[in-house]
């Protein structure tokens, strides 16, 4: 599941020429006999001719498209910059009163695959502001210039296929589909393989239309929720308070403990009472360090990131969805440190390859992996091993070379 209006947030998109755009070094033929051989490849598949000719009908290659996709920008802000801004008090009051609007489906929703309504009401905000923003391109060009393009050929040409079968099932004409540049479609902005394998028409009209059914929509973001694997009546995050000093390797998303366990380590509730009892195993994220905010994250919490593996949007989501529940605004800690800019944290990936922590390619990218790293590195240069990145953690590195 895509994350269309956050990505367009993060593009910085240059003036490369149109000749340039196109990655050509996986193939030789130009687009159009390129498409023939999605086509052929289409009939394979078992896709109606007719479907197919509707399907890809005025399709071309659009360099602008290659430009978003080649010019994203890495996403540099912490989960307080991101949250602050996307889970804003507008967010909030307007998702309260759609709560209210569609309590009546949302409760059917739920009884059928156990999400909760402030969790989809929380997506459906972040995506598409409440389906506002459902963007303005044709979503046939835009996924068949990205299966042109080398980048992400073998992704984006499945999505073509799959694309080609929603027409087929007469879910969307082709016409109908207008969507954000990289092919995803509707309030809840699915990929077309997602579209294809769980949209549902809940509202009973014959057809599963995830753009203008808000019933379709809402019910194939459960189904697809419920296929990530969400457990029905469980927690997905939890806001806590953490001592001052732990074991700080404690925070890792390999190492899962009861609420109880939780309690015996120091960690409390926010507003500082003791944990509940009872409730699934979590781990604890840190997502700035151990100063900063702190969660027990549930095993729902991995369903958000078979939404959107972006550590700072599935946690954002998470949270806004809790809000919509009733939890008190994030605490912001005890001040965590200042992010590090891109240059700083490729600076420290490469000393973390140099020291043996990682062999993953410095990309200016704070990902588990990186987290990981950085939790073994500090481990050995004995700062807190909370997995954050910091200034003096590069200083520390650097002082054993």
């Amino acid at each position: 599941m895509p994350l269309a209006t956050l990505l367009t947030m993060a593009l910085a998109i240059g003036g490369a020429s149109s000749a340039a755009l196109a990655d050509t070094s996986c193939r030789r033929e130009g687009f159009e006999a390129w498409l023939a051989g999605v086509k052929t490849e289409a009939a394979a598949a078992g896709v109606s001719r007719a479907a197919i000719e509707a399907g890809l009908a005025g399709v071309t290659f659009d360099p602008s498209i290659v430009r978003r996709d080649h010019g994203q920008a890495v996403f540099q802000q912490t989960f307080l910059q991101f949250s602050d801004r996307m889970v804003s008090a507008d967010r909030l009051t307007r998702g309260a009163r759609l709560l209210q609007t569609y309590a009546g489906l949302l409760r059917r929703i739920e009884q059928e695959y156990g999400v909760p309504g402030p969790v989809l009401v929380a997506f459906w905000g972040l995506e598409t502001d409440f389906g506002s923003d459902l963007g303005k391109f044709n979503v046939p060009t835009a996924v068949a210039t990205l299966a042109y393009d080398c980048r992400r050929g073998d992704i984006f040409r499945a999505e073509l296929i799959d694309l080609l079968r929603i027409v087929e099932r007469g879910d969307l004409k082709p016409s109908e589909m207008v969507g954000d540049w990289a092919g995803e479609l509707g309030p809840m902005q699915f990929t077309p393989s997602d579209y294809f394998h769980y949209a549902v028409d809940e509202d009973g009209d014959g057809r599963r239309d995830l753009i203008r059914s808000v019933p379709d929509a809402l019910a194939s973001a459960a189904n697809f929720l419920k296929n990530l694997g969400w457990r029905r009546g469980e927690p997905w995050l939890e806001e806590v308070r953490v001592p001052a000093e732990m074991n700080w390797a404690e925070a890792d998303p390999e190492i899962a403990h009861e609420r109880a366990g939780w309690r015996g380590l120091g960690v409390q509730r926010a507003d500082g009472s003791a944990l509940a009892a009872g409730g699934p195993p979590a781990w604890l994220w840190l997502p700035m360090g151990r100063n900063g905010p702190a969660f027990l994250a549930y095993p729902n919490f991995q369903a958000y990131l078979g939404w959107n593996k972006a550590m700072v949007y599935s946690t954002t989501a998470a949270y806004f969805a809790t809000r919509l529940a009733g939890a008190a605004p994030v605490s912001h800690g005890r001040g965590a440190p200042a992010a590090l800019a891109p240059e700083q944290l490729r600076r420290l990936q490469g000393l973390l390859v140099k020291a043996g922590f990682t062999d993953e390619t410095p990309d200016g990218r704070l990902g588990q992996a990186t987290r990981s790293a950085i939790r073994a590195a500090q481990v050995k240069v004995g700062l807190p091993a909370d997995g954050y990145p910091t200034a003096e953690l590069i200083t520390a590195l650097e002082s054993r070379r």
